[in-house]
């Protein structure tokens, strides 16, 4: 049931009623293959913005594998056609980048109820400041509205639209489109430029 909803915000009590069981045993559950490191979950991030926030986290099946098979996917062309296939890329995407970051970074993502959302926020313990980083599985580095919503209440230091492309060049003034491979060298050699 996870991995139909790869990305998606995580509701206990959606995926306790099927099972017959309770929210709280759901939670347990999920808790347990977060320590197995089988799924991620990933934190809201919360600032002082005057906007509602979305509070509940967003699960990722961590291994693409592993989310594949359990969804009955064995080939590239039924991947393509599934609607899985965003958030299978952006799980690949992140669990590649999180791999590199610094010890004590906080990864979040920020949603408001209003629809601003970024995918994932960065917090680096050695100064204070805050990466935004889009994933787009296309090969051009488009943002949507929302985007830059989320990026005027953040006000971060960088802003980067990782795509499935290989050239580095300006979206819009202060964000970058990188390629996958040069995001996660940025992130694990401590670049902050």
């Amino acid at each position: 049931m996870l991995s139909h909803g790869q990305g998606s915000l995580l509701n206990a009590s959606n995926l306790a009623s099927p099972l017959s069981l309770s929210a709280p045993t759901v939670t347990k559950y999920i808790d347990l293959l977060v320590d197995l490191l089988l799924v991620r979950k990933l934190r809201p991030y919360h600032a002082n913005v005057g906007k509602r926030l979305v509070k509940s986290p967003k699960t990722y099946v961590r291994d693409s594998g592993l989310l594949h098979a359990l969804l009955g996917i064995g080939d590239f062309n039924r991947l393509c056609g599934h609607h899985v296939v965003g958030g299978s890329w952006k799980g690949f995407v992140m669990e590649n980048l999180l791999s590199g970051l610094p010890p004590r970074t906080w990864p979040n993502f920020y949603r408001t109820a209003g629809g601003a959302e970024i995918n994932l926020v960065l917090e680096f313990p050695d100064k204070p400041e805050i990466w935004t980083i889009e994933i787009k599985r296309a090969l051009s580095a488009k943002p949507k509205k929302g985007f830059y919503h989320a990026c005027e209440d953040i006000q971060p230091h960088k802003g980067f639209i990782v795509y499935a492309g290989e050239k580095r060049y300006p979206v819009s003034e202060g964000v970058n489109a990188v390629s996958v491979s040069e995001m996660y060298r940025m992130i694990a050699n401590g670049i902050r430029t």
